[in-house]
């Protein structure tokens, strides 16, 4: 697929920024689990952390393909990073798509220049995949909704200053009876229960919450009452295909972090990369890495052109994902013992890549998906 101008001048920025800011500190944050607030905000100054917000909304108004390649590029930079950005494409798209105007005039411009960030709060501790069955609950009662309940795995819960949040206004109608609110974390009653201790992406929280008699107003119902699942569901291919895009960007900082040592590194006389065993394994990592890309970026043309696409979402999640942990685990065959240490980048993107075999549905989900998928075809 050929990118356009305006696809490559993003990427560039992305890549010029991943480079010169983000790799550069990727093994300090993930050491100390620090969370790049300064860089996230410079982020928003470039224009990256509001790609697809309209510029009406202080936005770049950029096409979802735009959004795909930077994120790649920002994965490769920093994991934790990368997914904070994709976190907040997230949030802004649910006000984007079901806000009111009053709401979108609040909170976009903030978000596009990260001048606040957005927490997307669904999943709870014993709920997965399965959206449906969500306990959080919203009561109305006089003019206000109380919020009560548990969120678990919440990406930037403690450090979002809104958090899109879903709860049952009417349980007896099941998913139907779902509604989704916009949430300050400053709300009386919003408690960060629990920092997890994570394998990767250490730069980006992820927390257990705690929703305990928050009460907001009916003007932060986000949609109508009840269309919280329609919300929920309007992500799944964005999300998947952000995924993705996330993977691609592991893999391939992963396989030029392998190259370059290859390249440099002597045995027996001469470069690993002339002992065919090692440029084979480097000649399979490419390959992988732009069939991923080629496959994301099919998925992301599709939606663009507004066409259907869930299938394609989920097949470049599952390859892709899956891709990057053979790859990254490749880079650091490549490295020998010094891939196993910290002082190479390949170790951390190892273990950042890992996640994307999970989140916004795992493996299995997916190939439940293409299979229903491929049922339904003629």
């Amino acid at each position: 697929m050929q990118l356009n101008e305006e696809h490559i001048l993003i990427q560039d920025t992305a890549r010029k920024f991943a480079a010169n800011r983000l790799a550069p500190n990727a093994e300090e944050w993930d050491r100390n689990a620090y969370f790049p607030r300064d860089a996230i905000r410079d982020m928003g100054d470039l224009g990256l952390m509001g790609i697809l917000v309209p510029e009406e909304f202080g936005g770049a108004n950029a096409d979802f393909i735009s959004y795909v390649v930077a994120l790649s590029e920002i994965s490769g930079g920093d994991g934790g990073t990368s997914v904070t950005m994709a976190v907040q494409a997230v949030a802004e798209t649910c006000i984007m798509s079901f806000g009111t105007e009053a709401q979108k005039a609040e909170y976009l411009p903030k978000l596009a220049r990260a001048e606040i960030l957005g927490a997307f709060m669904l999943t709870e501790p014993h709920t997965g995949s399965d959206a449906g069955s969500i306990r959080c609950r919203a009561e109305k009662l006089g003019n206000q909704y109380v919020l009560n309940g548990s969120k678990q795995f919440i990406t930037t819960g403690s450090n979002a200053d809104i958090a899109i949040t879903f709860a049952m206004t009417n349980p007896a109608k099941g998913s139907r009876g779902m509604s989704a609110f916009i949430v300050p974390t400053d709300t009386q009653g919003y408690q960060v229960a629990r920092l997890e201790h994570k394998l990767g992406q250490k730069s980006n929280d992820t927390a257990q919450i705690i929703l305990e008699e928050v009460k907001i107003g009916p003007e932060m119902l986000l949609g109508e009452e009840g269309e919280g699942y329609k919300i929920a569901l309007s992500n799944l291919e964005s999300g998947r295909i952000g995924i993705a895009a996330q993977s691609v960007g592991f893999a391939r900082a992963a396989y030029n972090a392998a190259k370059a040592y290859a390249k440099d590194r002597q045995t027996f006389g001469k470069a690993i990369y002339d002992h065919q065993a090692v440029a084979f394994k480097l000649a399979d990592m490419a390959t992988e890495i732009e069939a991923a890309s080629l496959m994301t970026l099919n998925a992301a043309r599709l939606k663009v052109e507004g066409k259907p696409c869930l299938k394609e979402a989920s097949m470049a999640k599952l390859f892709a994902s899956e891709m990057a942990e053979r790859v990254c685990s490749a880079a650091i065959q490549v490295h020998g013992g010094y891939g196993y240490l910290s002082d190479f980048p390949v170790e951390r993107l190892y273990r950042d890549a890992r996640l994307c075999q999970i989140y916004e549905g795992t493996s299995e989900i997916q190939k439940l998906v293409i299979a229903r998928a491929i049922r339904e075809e003629n």
